[in-house]
């Protein structure tokens, strides 16, 4: 897969959502945008630590206002990820990420907005990461994916050097798809930020932020990323999506009597014939077949919304594209590695993401 252009077509979860007309693109739209504010609240509160940026108007920038020189002048020669965000939710947000804010000012001159109508953060953004996550909290546990790459390989379920680790923990007992004690060291570390003893800290964070706990760990969506350069940082606390999974996905074995087996992206069962699609130019599938790729990227939506079921190589349990299939209702396993060359066309199967698995059929 060429890289460059895979990442070229990646699009945001909320811009994924507009593309299937999603009752709750809008609301997810301001949650995103806001995301910063509410972890600016958490580390006031709590000392949650996260990639905090800073921000201006959108106006001030493209004039170079005073403040904006000052800070151009000491920190221009820094990495950032630049995010252009429109005070109406329904304008479209602009994003970049890995090159110095001077360079990102050149990107920012090829964009066409309106000055008035967004707002610019320059977040910091460190050269190398040591550890990524993304993971949720709820009622019922921990579960999620961690790696020693990027976090958008997590988000975007693409990855080459690394392969994510799947683990969930129960607030009892860890489980892991691979033996990582490093990794689950670190997983302790960043949900200790996330606990939560003080009862009034948590009434004063239920009544701003309108957040929520389970056994004194604040339920969501995160993610994080750790580097020797910055140490760990929070960079999402997302609350609609943490709701949407109150049911944690499976983590861990799966049965070995299986064409082939993989991670829950979207949990359930379909019976169907193998459709392994590698070109989508030209593509439709009939009813009832399961669509079987290298893995789904933006274009492929039309296909997710045919398809009985997914199934990918790569891919992760909560990469954006997880997350589609999940609301749509279909069963999704991801990570398989090598499901487009054992699965054939025409084959009939089922899809249990429940268990992991993709069983044949007579």
């Amino acid at each position: 897969m060429d890289h460059a252009a895979f990442y070229k077509k990646q699009i945001s979860l909320t811009e994924w959502l507009q593309k299937m007309n999603h009752a709750g693109a809008e609301a997810m739209s301001i949650e995103d945008n806001n995301k910063r504010e509410r972890l600016r609240h958490l580390k006031e509160l709590i000392g949650l630590p996260f990639d905090q940026p800073q921000q201006f108007e959108a106006k001030t920038v493209i004039e170079r206002g005073t403040k904006f020189q000052a800070f151009l002048k000491t920190h221009g020669h820094e990495l950032c990820a630049i995010r252009v965000i429109p005070h109406d939710p329904a304008l479209p947000k602009l994003r970049m990420r890995g090159k110095t804010i001077n360079d990102a000012l050149d990107w920012l001159a090829g964009q066409t907005i309106n000055p008035s109508d967004y707002r610019i953060d320059f977040v910091p953004h460190a050269e190398r990461t040591n550890w990524a996550t993304i993971f949720v909290v709820n009622h019922q546990g921990v579960f999620g994916e961690i790696t020693r790459g990027g976090h958008n390989e997590l988000t975007q379920g693409y990855y080459e050097a690394h392969t994510p680790i799947g683990f969930s923990w129960d607030f009892d007992t860890w489980n892991m798809d691979q033996d990582e004690p490093a990794a689950l060291e670190h997983l302790k570390v960043l949900l200790a930020h996330l606990r939560v003893a003080d009862a009034d800290k948590q009434s004063i964070l239920a009544a701003e932020l309108d957040a929520t706990f389970a056994h004194n760990y604040l339920e969501g969506y995160f993610e994080s990323t750790a580097s020797d350069q910055f140490g760990i940082w929070f960079i999402d606390y997302n609350r609609i999506l943490g709701r949407l999974y109150q049911t944690p996905l499976a983590i861990g074995d799966h049965t070995k009597n299986a064409l082939v087996s993989g991670q829950a992206g979207s949990p359930g069962k379909a019976t169907g014939r193998i459709r392994i699609v590698e070109d989508i130019k030209n593509v439709t599938l009939n009813p009832g077949e399961i669509l079987v790729c290298r893995m789904t990227t933006p274009d492929y939506l039309p296909l997710m919304q045919q398809a009985a079921a997914i199934v990918t190589d790569l891919g992760g349990i909560l990469s954006h594209a997880a997350i589609i299939a999940r609301e749509l209702g279909k069963p999704c396993l991801t990570a398989t590695r090598d499901a487009t060359t054992k699965l054939k066309d025409g084959q009939r199967v089922t899809v249990d993401a429940d268990a992991g698995i993709v069983r044949l059929e007579a």
